[in-house]
């Protein structure tokens, strides 16, 4: 895609301290919370919403049949779990 750029780790705690005040180390340590909260509230089968924001949850994907696209092969794919995050109605009219 052209024209897209990506804020990296640095840049986001860079941005939160700039906003909020707080040192970058400050930051640092919320954001680590943060993604450590979600990551076992997720583990542990609980969603993760925040108003206004939107929320993370754990999708179930059944076993399916797939196909090897180079040798044709077809291959059992089994079961998994996939993080999604379901953006809310605030955040996606603020980034339109």
């Amino acid at each position: 895609m052209r024209g897209e750029t990506t804020m990296n780790k640095t840049e986001l705690i860079a941005a939160m301290a700039e906003t909020s005040g707080l040192s970058k180390k400050d930051c640092d340590a919320a954001l680590t919370a943060f993604i450590t909260t979600v990551e076992t509230a997720l583990k542990s089968g609980e969603k993760v919403q925040l108003i206004g924001f939107g929320s993370f949850e754990v999708k179930e994907r059944a076993a399916r049949t797939g196909r090897n696209p180079r040798t044709k092969e077809i291959v059992e794919i089994p079961a998994s779990k996939a993080p999604v995050f379901k953006a809310g109605q605030a955040f996606k009219g603020a980034i339109r």
